[in-house]
């Protein structure tokens, strides 16, 4: 879509106050004449940019799942082993480092849309699922690149612990979010630096798919 500089910043307005809705409360219950009066925008300008509520979920988590893989390469990119870059990654769950008040855990759409998404909307799982199995690999990545640097033992293949460390890391988010309390993320810290460093158990809990 070829826009103009104003009309460009109009889409991005809606994007993002969508965003900030849709993480106070979810995407089935927002209503589209809830995004238009918070965006201050009419419904004819929402369907020149958007078809549907639809393909602007989608656009909202295209979005979504670009930036944080931006953010966490930014993150990545201050220098360490393996290890230290890993859990430097895990830390800004709880706490980011560009504003300790918060983590990234609470911003976080996967924790909050991935069941309704899945049940909603294919297009909507599809975009959320591709941008999960991308930070995957980034996470087994990172768990190679310690192996390979000494700063974590061998062990089970990287994708696999990668896995179990992001399922731990979304269960705790989701209790955390609960609670609302930090007590869950900073016990899957601790299990984190375990697993990390325990293969074997690491082998247990994760069995290949080959």
């Amino acid at each position: 879509m070829n826009l103009s500089p104003k009309a460009q910043a109009t889409r991005q307005h809606i994007l993002d106050t969508g965003y900030r809705l849709v993480l106070q409360k979810g995407f089935a219950a927002l209503g589209l004449q809830e995004i238009l009066k918070a965006c201050a925008v009419p419904k004819g300008s929402f369907y020149h940019y958007f078809s549907s509520k639809e393909a602007f979920g989608c656009e909202l988590l295209q979005q979504y799942v670009d930036d944080y893989g931006r953010k966490l390469e930014l993150l990545l990119d201050d220098g360490g082993n393996g290890q230290q870059r890993l859990m430097r990654y895990w830390d800004a769950w709880a706490r980011d480092p560009a504003d300790p008040a918060q983590g990234w855990a609470e911003e976080c759409l996967v924790v909050k849309l991935a069941a309704e998404v899945a049940d909603l909307s294919e297009d909507m799982r599809h975009v959320l699922n591709s941008g999960v199995q991308r930070l995957l690999q980034r996470i087994a990545s990172l768990v190679e690149e310690g192996r390979a640097d000494g700063s974590l033992p061998a062990g089970k293949p990287a994708l696999d612990v990668a896995r179990v460390l992001y399922q731990m890391w979304l269960g705790a988010a989701l209790l955390s979010k609960l609670s609302q309390d930090r007590l869950p993320l900073q016990q899957a810290r601790e299990a984190t630096e375990h697993l990390l460093t325990c293969g074997h158990t690491v082998a247990r809990l994760s069995p290949s798919n080959d």
